[in-house]
């Protein structure tokens, strides 16, 4: 009796996997999917970075989140005695400069004297403060799981990731000398959740864009109101996060493709890569 379920698929010849891109079971050695047309399915470097396991919503947002609280506290150790315990609450727990420099604070500073480039990504995962992170990583946690929703977990962290390094390079060309936190990435994301609501229309595209342009609001408030926000930064990433927005596109209008997977792994690989470096050079000059 055939099983209504898997009728008319093909039945793997030489050993079987899961196409990456479309997730069904063909064989190993196929040129091309024959369900999506993927070429290669069987490669290996196809089935890591086009995979999907651990990729998903809630690992991926914890994993972020983890990540910026476990750079936090080691900018705090490499700080040790420059501490921050000022009667400023957002100066409360500061790390020192150095220990965030060396780290991968961003600017002026760091790219001209040292070509440290690659701080354009891991400035994205370091704080000022407790009140900094924590203010930080409760946007992220409530505007994330909504970008997910309307584009997609790869788009998502490509966005995040991506528009990061865009605000904090109009930082860099606005002359702001040394400057950290996820913010810039965050204000991406408001940008891309900005994009869609105007772009689908209808009361619930309304009412998206109401509810993230509250937020933008907000932030530019704070910008103006709190002395040393770094307004460039959070500008470009939200331009930056409507450009991305405007070039990826939303769930509706297309669902995630391979390219999309592609791009969200490689950010995801090349952050974690950009961290590691920052970790190991920071000890390498700290001892």
């Amino acid at each position: 009796m055939v099983d209504p379920r898997t009728a008319g698929e093909r039945v793997p010849r030489h050993g079987a996997l899961l196409c990456p891109n479309c997730r069904k079971l063909i064989s190993a050695d196929e040129p091309q999917c024959p369900y999506c047309g993927l070429p290669t399915p069987g490669s290996r470097w196809k089935q890591v970075l086009m995979a999907r396991g651990g990729f998903s919503e809630a690992r991926l947002i914890q994993a972020v989140i983890a990540t910026n609280v476990a750079m936090f506290m080691i900018s705090l150790l490499l700080s040790r005695g420059g501490i921050g315990i000022s009667g400023n609450p957002l100066l409360l727990l500061s790390p020192g400069s150095r220990g965030l420099l060396l780290l991968g604070s961003t600017g002026t500073y760091p790219i001209d004297h040292f070509h440290r480039w690659w701080t354009l990504v891991a400035a994205s995962y370091l704080h000022g403060g407790i009140l900094h992170i924590g203010f930080n990583m409760a946007a992220f946690w409530q505007i994330a799981p909504l970008v997910i929703r309307e584009y997609g977990v790869h788009r998502m962290f490509s966005i995040y990731t991506l528009a990061g390094v865009g605000g904090f390079l109009v930082s860099y060309l606005a002359g702001v000398g040394q400057t950290i936190g996820a913010s810039a990435a965050i204000c991406g994301l408001i940008g891309a959740l900005l994009y869609y609501g105007k772009h689908r229309g209808g009361n619930y595209g309304q009412a998206v864009y109401r509810q993230v342009g509250g937020w933008a609001i907000s932030i530019a408030i704070f910008g103006i109101v709190i002395p040393g926000i770094n307004n460039w930064a959070h500008g470009g990433g939200m331009v930056a996060g409507i450009l991305l927005g405007l070039m990826m596109g939303y769930q509706e209008r297309r669902k995630e493709t391979v390219a999309d997977r592609l791009l969200g792994n490689l950010c995801l690989l090349a952050t974690a890569a950009i961290l590691g470096w920052a970790l190991f050079s920071a000890l390498f000059y700290r001892l």
